[in-house]
């Protein structure tokens, strides 16, 4: 087996699974490393050992690699992966891509090749890179010189068997406007509007920063519409307050998609909020919100929610071909 390929998929099962992010790390920095060696270093064991970057678990499997098999860690990782399973839903089958997945431009752990190498690997038809806005520094968000510099990297991406699509996860800010200049916005491919901060403002507030913003023409999807936490190590987090039925008719009214955030930490919106974008006469997005390669696989979760709950395919953009689902965000 190639040592690449094992270390490679090693990292991504573990950021799939929800590991320690170190661990997925430190075989994502050993691949990298590997990718640089000649033949001759990568079998001459002393050197290898010496390598910076090259760890006694990245050791071994490089060591078994080469020895033609699959190395035991990525063995056992594969039989983990099989025994939790994958998406029994046939709404899975229909997902053609992802709108929002994040780089280490912003608060992403990858780069954004790496990401689309990953996307290409899963066989998504396109995906939306969707860093943050500058307002949310603990994140890195991108200024509007660092998006414009971000849109010539994805632009040089063009050509791939994924499709990579320009975007932004743009801050709704308190009085409902989007923290990125209009022009900015105007180029992407894809705009997620996604409320971070003043999470506990009251009811009628929140209900009033969310209308502004779904009317604004430059929006395409509503991201993680309460904002809540319901496991995971950032601990749980109530879900904000709002008027949904106003909120959602909104959304139908201007025919922005309202995100399945398929994150397992998230599953937002939640199934009673789900029914009532349905009645609404919403489009959905199921999107992963990865950080890491491994978490496009998040999607798993959100087709299998989507479907359980009753959200037709036909109503779900990202089950759309590329072609189609651009000529919706390019709807303004």
């Amino acid at each position: 087996m190639n040592p690449l390929e094992a270390l490679t998929e090693i990292a991504f099962l573990l950021e799939r699974e929800r590991s320690s992010r170190y661990k997925s790390r430190a075989f994502r920095t050993a691949a990298d490393v590997v990718a640089g060696l000649s033949e001759d270093h990568l079998r001459d064991p002393v050197r290898l050992r010496g390598t910076k970057g090259i760890g006694s678990s990245t050791f071994a499997v490089v060591s078994q690699a080469l020895e033609g098999r699959v190395p035991d860690y990525l063995a056992e990782l594969r039989r983990r992966a099989e025994a939790a399973g994958a998406s029994s839903s046939t709404l899975r089958g229909l997902l053609r891509g992802d709108l929002h997945c994040h780089s280490d431009w912003s608060d992403g752990r990858t780069s954004i090749a790496t990401m689309l190498a990953a996307a290409e690997r899963l066989g998504y038809e396109y995906v939306a890179l969707t860093d943050h806005s500058p307002r949310l520094t603990v994140a890195r968000g991108l200024s509007s010189e660092r998006l414009e510099e971000q849109l010539e990297v994805v632009g040089s991406l063009s050509g791939r068997d994924t499709r990579l699509l320009s975007g932004i996860e743009v801050d709704i800010l308190d009085d409902g406007t989007l923290d990125q200049t209009a022009e900015l916005l105007e180029r992407l491919d894809v705009v997620v509007a996604s409320v971070h901060s003043n999470l506990r403002a009251d009811a009628a507030q929140m209900t009033r920063r969310m209308l502004a913003a779904v009317a604004n023409p430059r929006v395409d999807v509503l991201g993680h519409v309460t904002g809540r936490l319901v496991e995971g190590s950032r601990g749980l987090r109530p879900p904000s307050e709002f008027d949904a039925e106003k909120v959602f008719a909104a959304c139908a009214a201007h025919v922005v998609a309202v995100e399945i955030n398929a994150r397992p930490e998230r599953l937002d919106p939640p199934d009673d909020l789900v029914r009532i974008a349905l009645d609404a006469g919403c489009l959905f997005a199921i999107d992963s919100d990865a950080h890491a390669p491994g978490e496009l696989g998040f999607l798993d979760h959100g087709a299998d929610r989507a479907e359980r709950l009753g959200v037709p395919a036909e109503r779900i953009v990202t089950t759309w071909p590329a072609e189609r689902l651009l000529g919706w965000t390019r709807r303004a």
